[in-house]
Protein backbone atom coordinates (compact mmCIF):
# COMPACT_ATOMS: atom_id res chain seq x y z
CA UNK A 1 0.00 0.00 0.00
CA UNK A 2 1.44 3.39 -0.94
CA UNK A 3 1.94 6.22 1.54
CA UNK A 4 -0.72 8.31 -0.23
CA UNK A 5 -3.19 5.48 0.19
CA UNK A 6 -2.30 4.97 3.88
CA UNK A 7 -2.93 8.62 4.73
CA UNK A 8 -6.44 8.36 3.28
CA UNK A 9 -7.42 5.47 5.53
CA UNK A 10 -10.26 6.45 7.87
CA UNK A 11 -9.67 6.46 11.59
CA UNK A 12 -11.14 3.69 13.73
CA UNK A 13 -13.12 4.75 16.82
CA UNK A 14 -10.12 4.14 19.13
CA UNK A 15 -7.72 5.93 16.76
CA UNK A 16 -10.13 8.88 16.66
CA UNK A 17 -10.31 8.96 20.46
CA UNK A 18 -6.50 9.06 20.66
CA UNK A 19 -6.36 11.78 18.01
CA UNK A 20 -8.91 13.80 20.01
CA UNK A 21 -6.51 13.72 22.97
CA UNK A 22 -3.63 14.91 20.77
CA UNK A 23 -5.71 17.67 19.17
CA UNK A 24 -6.95 18.93 22.54
CA UNK A 25 -3.75 18.48 24.57
CA UNK A 26 -0.98 18.85 22.03
CA UNK A 27 2.03 16.54 21.69
CA UNK A 28 1.90 13.69 24.26
CA UNK A 29 3.70 10.56 25.32
CA UNK A 30 1.89 7.24 25.64
CA UNK A 31 1.72 7.67 29.41
CA UNK A 32 0.10 11.11 28.95
CA UNK A 33 -2.49 9.82 26.45
CA UNK A 34 -3.46 6.67 28.37
CA UNK A 35 -5.29 8.26 31.35
CA UNK A 36 -7.24 10.61 29.08
CA UNK A 37 -8.95 7.77 27.19
CA UNK A 38 -12.44 6.60 28.18
CA UNK A 39 -11.68 2.91 28.60
CA UNK A 40 -8.99 1.61 30.88
CA UNK A 41 -6.57 0.51 28.19
CA UNK A 42 -3.19 -1.05 28.85
CA UNK A 43 -0.12 1.09 28.19
CA UNK A 44 0.94 -1.37 25.47
CA UNK A 45 -2.45 -1.07 23.73
CA UNK A 46 -2.16 2.71 23.56
CA UNK A 47 1.44 2.37 22.38
CA UNK A 48 0.37 -0.06 19.64
CA UNK A 49 -2.42 2.27 18.50
CA UNK A 50 -0.05 5.24 18.34
CA UNK A 51 2.32 3.11 16.23
CA UNK A 52 -0.59 2.26 13.91
CA UNK A 53 -1.34 5.99 13.60
CA UNK A 54 2.35 6.55 12.86
CA UNK A 55 2.25 3.97 10.04
CA UNK A 56 -0.89 5.63 8.67
CA UNK A 57 0.99 8.98 8.75
CA UNK A 58 -1.63 10.48 11.06
CA UNK A 59 0.99 11.29 13.74
CA UNK A 60 4.72 11.98 13.96
CA UNK A 61 6.94 11.32 16.92
CA UNK A 62 10.14 12.63 18.44
CA UNK A 63 12.19 10.84 21.05
CA UNK A 64 12.33 12.41 24.49
CA UNK A 65 14.60 10.40 26.74
CA UNK A 66 13.29 6.85 26.69
CA UNK A 67 9.80 7.84 25.50
CA UNK A 68 8.35 9.17 22.26
CA UNK A 69 6.19 12.30 22.10
CA UNK A 70 3.46 12.03 19.43
CA UNK A 71 1.82 14.92 17.61
CA UNK A 72 -0.96 14.90 15.01
CA UNK A 73 -0.03 15.50 11.38
CA UNK A 74 -3.62 15.74 10.20
CA UNK A 75 -6.08 18.39 11.32
CA UNK A 76 -9.33 17.58 13.05
CA UNK A 77 -11.21 19.06 10.07
CA UNK A 78 -9.39 16.85 7.57
CA UNK A 79 -10.02 13.74 9.68
CA UNK A 80 -13.71 14.63 9.99
CA UNK A 81 -13.95 15.12 6.23
CA UNK A 82 -12.28 11.79 5.61
CA UNK A 83 -14.66 10.06 8.04
CA UNK A 84 -17.67 11.65 6.35
CA UNK A 85 -16.41 10.62 2.91
CA UNK A 86 -15.87 7.05 4.14
CA UNK A 87 -19.38 6.88 5.65
CA UNK A 88 -21.03 8.19 2.47
CA UNK A 89 -18.97 5.76 0.39
CA UNK A 90 -20.05 2.79 2.54
CA UNK A 91 -23.71 3.85 2.61
CA UNK A 92 -24.22 5.11 -0.93
CA UNK A 93 -21.28 3.88 -2.98
CA UNK A 94 -18.13 5.32 -4.51
CA UNK A 95 -19.96 7.30 -7.23
CA UNK A 96 -22.00 9.34 -4.74
CA UNK A 97 -18.95 9.90 -2.51
CA UNK A 98 -16.94 11.22 -5.46
CA UNK A 99 -19.77 13.57 -6.48
CA UNK A 100 -20.05 14.87 -2.93
CA UNK A 101 -16.28 15.44 -2.73
CA UNK A 102 -16.34 17.26 -6.11
CA UNK A 103 -19.23 19.47 -4.96
CA UNK A 104 -17.34 20.28 -1.75
CA UNK A 105 -14.19 21.21 -3.70
CA UNK A 106 -16.22 23.42 -6.04
CA UNK A 107 -17.76 25.25 -3.07
CA UNK A 108 -14.29 25.82 -1.56
CA UNK A 109 -12.96 27.07 -4.90
CA UNK A 110 -15.90 29.46 -5.29
CA UNK A 111 -15.29 30.81 -1.80
CA UNK A 112 -11.59 31.29 -2.53
CA UNK A 113 -12.35 33.25 -5.70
Amino acid sequence: MTTQRKTNLPLTPLELEIMQVLWETGPCTVSEVQPKLKGQLAYTTVQTMLNVLLRKSKVKRVQEGRAFRYRPTVSRERANGSALHDMVKRMFGERVAKKLAAAERDAEEKEEL
